[in-house]
């Protein structure tokens, strides 16, 4: 699909510098471009490129003045990186304007959806289950008895949500999320053997939720798992039983939640942090990549290492850690002078 600069100024709100009627059909890097093809100036380090890529057209702030002539039309803004931002949501969603019920797929009876709908091929939609306006089901995606999703909710190919789990309005899910497994849940008997607690609960996502490849939620033993709210999670993340994630929470890959921890509004997890289970994470929390935590954390704490301790104290401890071989060597030395000296 070919846009023209002044067709997209329209989108931006912006201003033509150049030839109105230029055309791209593709997005690049400014040091990339080739003819055809949308860039963006916004980091002063990039100027350079300006004068000498290859792109038709770029996004500029209305502040650019060039200093050379320039041989590429350009679209000012009040903020380039924004507009550039907004361009490639608009960008993504024409291209996944798909509509319609592909063939074969298995729809129940009693299920429903709304206006607007895609439902890719070989896709299965249980008993009950109610989809909303505007969804998209990508192919052999697997939804379960008595589920809900939500308007302009994306379900990519190869989800597979269980059974009563409940996804609210624009939420994405990637390829390979599993919701709505059963939590980890056994019990050992007097021979040693585990016997399997059923999981009767739910998963709950609420609204403007991104769940990143291969992420998995549990359902809940009793009660829900709860994604609340703004909440964006990165690929390959393990959510256990029972845990409940405030809004607008933002959690980086590899991290594991054990089973009832609570977790506060917009905290940052880096990517590979153990959360041992029936913990309370406070609001605003910020901790480190590959830190283990094992206590409660109050609201507004930064924390690192494993076990964590203060994100400050960490860094001052580290400068022990790494001359720990001196140190000893030190230690040493004085031992032997100790010996010596007797």
């Amino acid at each position: 699909m070919k846009f023209t600069a002044e067709q997209i100024a329209g989108i931006l709100d912006g201003t033509v510098d150049g030839n109105p009627e230029a055309e791209v059909s593709k997005l690049s890097k400014i040091e990339e471009g080739t003819e055809g093809s949308l860039t963006f100036l916004s980091n002063p380090k990039y100027t350079p490129y300006i004068y000498k890529t290859g792109a038709s057209i770029a996004i500029v702030d209305k502040s650019f003045k060039p200093e050379k002539e320039l041989n590429i039309t350009l679209i000012r803004v009040e903020d380039a990186y924004k507009s550039f931002s907004k361009l490639l949501e608009y960008y993504n969603q024409v291209k996944l304007n798909k509509t319609g019920v592909e063939n074969p797929v298995f729809i129940s009876e009693s299920a429903s959806y709304g206006d607007n709908v895609y439902i890719g091929a070989f896709s299965y939609l249980g008993n009950n289950v109610k989809i909303g306006n505007n969804v998209k089901i990508y192919p052999n995606v697997y939804i379960g008895d008595n589920c809900s999703i939500g308007d302009d909710s994306v379900i990519f190919q190869g989800a597979k949500i269980y059974s009563d789990s409940v996804i609210g309005k624009t939420v994405y899910v990637h390829s390979g999320v599993i919701i709505g497994a059963d939590g980890f849940g056994f019990a050992p008997d007097e021979k040693g053997e585990y016997t399997r607690i059923p999981q009767t609960g739910n998963v709950i996502i609420e609204d403007n939720v991104d769940i990143g490849a291969g992420t998995t939620i549990d359902r809940a033993t009793l009660g829900s798992t709860i994604i609340r709210r703004g909440v964006k999670l990165d690929n390959q993340i393990q959510i256990a039983h029972n845990v409940e994630i405030g809004e607008h929470t933002a959690i980086a890959a590899q991290t594991g939640i054990a089973g009832s921890t609570k977790i506060g509004r917009n905290c940052l997890i880096g990517g590979q942090v153990g959360i041992v289970g029936h913990l309370t994470i406070g609001d605003r929390v910020r901790i480190q990549a590959q830190s283990g935590i094992g206590r409660n954390l109050k609201d507004d704490e930064a924390v690192q290492g494993s076990p964590a301790i203060s994100y400050s104290d960490y860094n001052k401890s580290y400068v022990h850690f790494k001359n720990l071989p001196d140190l000893v060597k030190q230690i040493n030395n004085l031992e032997k002078q100790k010996s010596n000296d007797k």
